[in-house]
């Protein structure tokens, strides 16, 4: 159990008659400043026991910096928080240093999340969670948010969700989510990015990799609000790994809407390939989608599937997408994409996507790829 030994940042001036509390738990050592408010003080605790963790968490306060050393940790019961930070004095979790964290749900009950975040101003960054019996990470009606650096892997449900009304400018960044499976869905629900059943703006994605999950690889399935997903990459989704016999996963690299609600979502520089379904799709949602310079190859459907909706597509390229190219309502605008007549289709430089797959860089970006890239500046994902 440790207390860093860092000064404590105050954000207003003390009397020397204010009275420092220090109260002791299973979590670690917490500092705190008596009749001081959200503003007061940021309360570092460096946790390293599952107890000190799951402590930390449930008491967090804003300003608290939980800072977790390295190792594998396995809580007995979601790690939940219905705590707030502010703009100023956020909550922050994440690993200790360089360290490698991960946060394993092995152990939890049946049908339990790894973890749930119910509140605003967190931010949590550097960490792994893994082989929860359900979803691995949910964040519901948050605002503020920045997660980042992050895996979710081989859970069984979505890797990471965001959730309900007031979900607003929340950031997910460099996020890696694969391997995620529902067995008791028969793999119909697990996707590696979840952002449903909720509303709320200016939430983004970028630098994502989603990658062999059971069902999609994004699904924005009756998230009435415009999300904005750029620089991100989605493949090998929808394939039975599991040897389940009633797989009904879909397979959809980004799945952009659905369940009767249209939204007009931002779609910017992606590149999905090898999944089961379509590359790119409205999924029914009749908003005015906008989507630039992606880049669709040998997905087993469409590249881009727009059947029904209003869709703006421009400066977007498909490549051996077996179900076809495109395919697109008379309401959708195409314009400049390598299926439009005049505009031709460029060389990719690599279709071996090894180095995809590869480390991320030091600040946890994509690695560098020349797999599906052109060199254009006009049309297709860049890669980066």
């Amino acid at each position: 159990m440790r207390l860093s030994t860092g000064r404590h940042r105050r954000t207003r001036t003390l009397s020397i008659a204010a009275a420092v509390a220090v109260s002791a738990g299973a979590g670690g050592v917490y500092l705190g400043l008596s009749g001081g408010g959200a503003q007061a003080a940021t309360t570092t605790v460096t946790v390293s026991t599952t107890a000190q963790l799951e402590s930390a968490v449930k008491n967090a306060a804003a300003g608290a910096v939980i800072q977790v050393r390295g190792g594998t940790y396995y809580p007995s019961a979601t790690l939940k928080s219905t705590a707030s930070g502010t703009g100023s004095n956020r909550i922050t979790l994440q690993a200790y240093g360089s360290e490698k964290v991960k946060i394993d749900g092995s152990k939890l009950p049946a049908g339990s999340w790894l973890t749930g975040i119910y509140g605003s101003y967190w931010t949590v960054q550097n960490l792994t969670f893994q082989n929860s019996p359900a979803q691995g990470f949910v964040v519901t009606s948050s605002t503020g948010g920045v997660f980042k650096n992050l895996v979710t892997a081989n859970n069984g449900d979505s890797g990471f969700t965001l959730r309900g009304d007031n979900t607003v400018n929340n950031l997910v960044q460099n996020l890696d989510s694969y391997g995620n499976y529902d067995p008791s869905g028969h793999g119909q629900n697990a996707d590696g990015i979840a952002i449903k059943f909720g509303s709320g703006t200016g939430n983004k994605v970028t630098g994502a990799r989603l990658y062999n999950n059971s069902d999609d690889g994004l699904d924005l399935w009756q998230f009435s609000s415009p999300v904005t997903i750029e620089h991100s990459w989605s493949y090998g989704n929808g394939k039975n790994r599991w040897n389940d016999s009633a797989f009904e996963g879909n397979g959809n690299g980004f799945k952009l809407g659905g369940g009767g609600v249209a939204v007009a979502h931002i779609v910017n520089n992606n590149a999905a390939w090898d999944n089961t379904l379509n590359g790119f799709t409205e999924n029914s949602n009749t908003g005015a989608i906008v989507l630039n310079r992606n880049t669709a190859y040998a997905n087993t459907e469409a590249g881009f599937y727009f059947a029904t909706g209003k869709a703006r597509l421009a400066r977007n390229l498909a490549v051996s997408d077996k179900g076809g190219l495109d395919k697109l309502s008379s309401g959708t605008v195409s314009a400049a994409n390598n299926w439009d007549s005049g505009v031709g289709t460029p060389a990719f430089k690599s279709t071996d996507a090894t180095t995809a797959y590869g480390a991320r860089k030091s600040d946890g970006s994509l690695p560098a790829t020349a797999y599906l890239t052109t060199g254009s500046t006009t049309i297709g994902s860049t890669m980066n």
